[in-house]
C-alpha cells in the first residue's frame, strides 16, 4: 500500500490510527505542530516522515502535500477542537478558530493532496477520512461552536465524496466522548467521565484504538465500496436510548 497523509498523527486518535495503518504496512505522512513529537512518533512508527507547521497557515497544506509526494494511498484528517462553552460566553475568534481547524484545515488538506490522491488511487480509490463529533447528530448544550464546525465538516465530505469520486472515497467518522488528551479536562474527572458513559449503550467512553482501528478500515481497499458516509463509533450514543 503506498503512503498515507495522517494530519494531527502524534497523538490520541489520530496516533492510534498511525498505528493501526502501520499494520496494515502502509507507509506514513505526518503532519502535526510539535517537530520534537514527530521525529518521536516517527521513530516509533517506521517507514514514517513528517512535516511540521500550523493548521491555522494555509501554506502549511500546501508544504504537507509536496512534502508527502506524488501519490498517495490516503489521507486523514485528525485535527480538531472540543471547545464546549454556553452561546453566552462563545466569542466569534472562539468560532472563527473552530471553524478554521476542523472545517477549512480539512478542505485545505484535500485540496492539496487531491492529486496526489488521484494518481494513487487504484482499483479501490484512495481513501480519506475525516472527522465529526455525535454533537451533529444529538443537540447538546454549549456544543454550538464545535458542532458548527464539524457539520460543516459533514457538509464537505459529502460534497467532495461526489466530486471526486471515483479515484477517491471520502468518508467521515463520528466518535462520541473518548479518552484522548484532548478531553482529558472532562475524562480525567472519573465521577464526571462515569456519567457520561452511563448514557452511552455500551456503558463506556471511547478509546483511541477504537476509533483508530475503524479509520484505519476505512482508507483501505476493503472498504472500496464505501464512501460518502458519516460513521458514527460512539457506543450507540447517536441513535439509542440506555436502559436507565
Amino acid at each position: 500500500m503506498n503512503r498515507v497523509v495522517i494530519y494531527g498523527g502524534t497523538g490520541g486518535i489520530g496516533l492510534a490510527t498511525a498505528q493501526a495503518l502501520r499494520k496494515r504496512g502502509c507507509r506514513l505522512h505526518l503532519a502535526a505542530r510539535d517537530v520534537g513529537r514527530l521525529e518521536e512518533t516517527a521513530a516509533g512508527l517506521g517507514e514514517t516522515t513528517f512535516t511540521a507547521g500550523d493548521a491555522m497557515d494555509p501554506a502549511f497544506f500546501t508544504a504537507v502535500a509536496q512534502e508527502a509526494g506524488d501519490t498517495l494511498a490516503g489521507l486523514v484528517y485528525a485535527v480538531g477542537t472540543i471547545n464546549l462553552r454556553p452561546l453566552a460566553r462563545l466569542t466569534a475568534d472562539d468560532a472563527l478558530t473552530d471553524f478554521k481547524l476542523n472545517a477549512l484545515g480539512a478542505f485545505l488538506a484535500l485540496q492539496a493532496s487531491a492529486p496526489a490522491l488521484k494518481a494513487g488511487a487504484g482499483e479501490a480509490g484512495a481513501g480519506v477520512v475525516l472527522f465529526s463529533t455525535v454533537a451533529v447528530a444529538q443537540g447538546f448544550p454549549a456544543h454550538a461552536s464545535v458542532a458548527m464546525a464539524k457539520g460543516a465538516v459533514e457538509g464537505l465530505a459529502l460534497s467532495l465524496a461526489a466530486e471526486l469520486s471515483p479515484q477517491i472515497r471520502i468518508n467521515v467518522v463520528a466518535p462520541s466522548l473518548t479518552r484522548t488528551p484532548l478531553s482529558a479536562a472532562i475524562t480525567s474527572n472519573e465521577t464526571l467521565a462515569s456519567g457520561i458513559a452511563s448514557m452511552h449503550a455500551l456503558q463506556r467512553l471511547g478509546t483511541p484504538d477504537d476509533i483508530g482501528a475503524l479509520v484505519a478500515f476505512l482508507v483501505s481497499a476493503e472498504a472500496g465500496w464505501i464512501t460518502g458516509q458519516v460513521i458514527g463509533a460512539d457506543g450507540g450514543r447517536s441513535s439509542l436510548r440506555t436502559k436507565g
